[in-house]
């Protein structure tokens, strides 16, 4: 016993703890329990701040001392709800907690700058997802069903001889029908081309043949005789082309990763017991 006494550990948390009670009975704490509030200079620049920010003006003295004493009413209100334990079993408390929690840590994880290397390994390690898509040149010819009805496929057939005698060259501004669509298409890339003949015409032109007339192709609209004039593969994304995407895309990686590092941590402070109710028995047929 008289070891134990010598010991400065014992000493330090004898003495700690009588300071704490004593100063707890004094009202110095100034946390949830404690009948000592302090509000500092950082929290009234903040308040006047915050007023400056809603009417682009500083508050004037009175207007300040009601900030105070509102930032007052609320931090009473906010130890007196926890006190009795309002604070317990409420969901959107508990959310709002984790979310607060979770923006610390990814807004730490995003602080730091992404560097060429880590955007490069990234785009390297993801090509797929920022691959740019073929794009297709093509001339159209447009011959609706609607107009033609049984007849549209032998008018559209007669038209894709005369085409193919014409070529490359062949001037289409007088043939077919008027639609309102571009008979002449630029380097676009196939979802946007869908987007504009359909998904049945955008699915043909990806394998029509180049540097010569084909068809007739099935859209929603009707028949299409198509030149196509170039098409592209899939080409391999440069850095320089989808830099803003991949530096969003490594960032909100990093803050990710921060989420599971952080709980994978603090799991480890706790012991998990889940209790579970012994499962009904299922009915027999």
């Amino acid at each position: 016993m008289k070891r134990w006494l010598r010991e400065p550990l014992v000493h330090f948390l004898v003495l700690g703890a009588a300071l704490f009670l004593f100063y707890e009975w004094r009202g110095g704490g100034s946390g949830p329990g404690s009948s000592r509030i302090v509000i500092g200079s950082g929290q009234i620049e903040h308040l006047a701040a915050g007023f400056a920010r809603t009417w682009s003006r500083p508050p004037t003295e009175v207007e300040l001392k009601g900030l105070i004493d509102d930032w007052v009413r609320e931090e009473i209100a906010t130890r007196e709800a926890m006190a009795m334990g309002l604070d317990r079993d409420d969901t959107v408390l508990r959310r709002r907690l984790r979310q607060k929690l979770e923006f610390l840590v990814e807004d730490a994880a995003g602080a730091e700058p992404t560097t060429d290397a880590e955007l490069e390994a990234w785009l390297a390690a993801h090509a797929a997802d920022y691959a740019v898509p073929p794009e297709v040149s093509l001339r159209q010819v447009f011959v609706s069903r609607d107009r033609h009805g049984a007849g549209a496929e032998a008018i559209a057939e007669g038209l894709l001889a005369r085409l193919r005698e014409a070529g490359a060259a062949a001037a289409i501004e007088e043939l077919g029908d008027p639609l309102m669509l571009p008979q002449e298409v630029e380097a676009t890339p196939l979802d946007q081309l869908s987007r504009v003949f359909g998904a049945d015409f955008a699915e043909a032109m990806a394998s029509a043949p180049v540097g010569s007339w084909s068809g007739p192709v099935r859209s929603g609209f009707g028949l299409h005789l198509v030149f196509v004039r170039a098409r592209t593969g899939v080409l391999q994304a440069e850095l320089a082309q989808v830099r803003a995407q991949v530096e969003r895309d490594v960032v909100s990686a990093r803050r990710r990763s921060e989420l599971a590092r952080m709980y994978e941590g603090l799991l480890a402070k706790y012991t998990v017991v889940i209790e579970r109710q012994a499962p009904a028995e299922v009915a027999k047929p």
